[in-house]
């Protein structure tokens, strides 16, 4: 999504895309054994867009492909994280004739270098079906099959607090070593009363529920280092290039066409989580 990739033509674009997913994950490894040279204190971490892959049904077959979807998602922190190529990675090079010319040093700096904790970002949880005519959502990131569980936004991305709590447990069970939320959020368009107030009460809904799902799971066990939601103050959204899908506690003034000064009302939620970091989320 973010390599920057120009192809020729009739290039091999698999093997051009994992060549470059390579370099990446050394760079990544060199810049961690950099970081551990510089101060040993250091803490590394790496990223991903995390929300666990349910299947549609128990069939065998959906359950066969929300793991492989999973495994999709999972693929730079297997290799960040373990140090290493995962089986199934391999083997799907060798199936694609994929050849990245991996060197004796690039394994040992990457089984050397792996990474002190995962964050993590968390907005939805995904589903996935064997059956392609199994309806989809209109969530404008990743492409997943309709959950008939769970509510969406505007935007179709489900939501889905309990699949916080399931994403945290599969991730702690996966790398065993800290981890870290660093985005989630709502976005919604949000609306200015006459008194230039903001009620979002959804929003503030949204984020109580992830965030009793949270301490849930670190009663479960899972170490977990912080939390951020996305975002303090609403800015253009990466996925869509709106103004109108607002993530903000803090209304900016500025729409799509450009019009508004960028002043700054605090909503509802802002309040409300203000408390929240004052008592470390023991008043929700």
């Amino acid at each position: 999504m973010g390599a920057g990739l120009v192809f020729k033509e009739r290039e091999n674009e698999t093997q051009a895309k994992y060549l470059a997913a390579h370099h990446e994950l050394v760079a990544s490894a060199e810049a961690t054994r950099i970081a551990h040279e510089i101060d040993p204190e250091n803490k590394v971490g790496c990223m991903l867009a995390a929300g666990q892959t349910y299947p549609y049904s128990c069939a065998p077959e959906d359950v066969w492909k929300a793991m492989g979807k999973d495994r999709e998602n999972y693929f730079f922190i297997d290799v960040q994280a373990r140090g290493e190529y995962p089986a199934y990675a391999k083997k799907f090079f060798e199936r694609e004739g994929i050849q990245l010319d991996i060197t004796e040093e690039d394994e040992k700096l990457l089984k050397e270098n792996t990474v002190d904790f995962v964050s993590f970002s968390y907005y939805s949880s995904r589903c996935a079906s064997a059956d392609a005519s199994v309806d989809t959502t209109d969530g404008n990131v990743f492409a997943t099959v309709k959950n008939p569980h769970l509510k969406a936004s505007e935007w179709g991305w489900q939501i889905d607090p309990d699949g916080l709590r399931y994403t945290l447990n599969k991730l702690y069970d996966r790398y065993q070593i800290p981890l870290m939320i660093v985005e989630n959020g709502l976005g919604a368009v949000d609306e200015m009363d006459e008194d230039k107030k903001i009620h979002d009460n959804y929003r503030v809904d949204y984020l109580k529920k992830h965030i009793i799902e949270m301490k849930k799971a670190v009663e479960d066990g899972i170490d977990l280092k912080g939390y951020m939601m996305w975002a303090p103050i609403d800015i253009i959204s990466s996925s869509t290039g709106e103004m109108k899908k607002r993530y903000g506690l803090i209304y900016i003034d500025k729409d799509d066409n450009g019009n508004g000064d960028y002043s700054r009302y605090p909503k509802d939620s802002f309040y409300w989580y203000k408390k929240v970091i004052e008592t470390n989320g023991e008043i929700l």
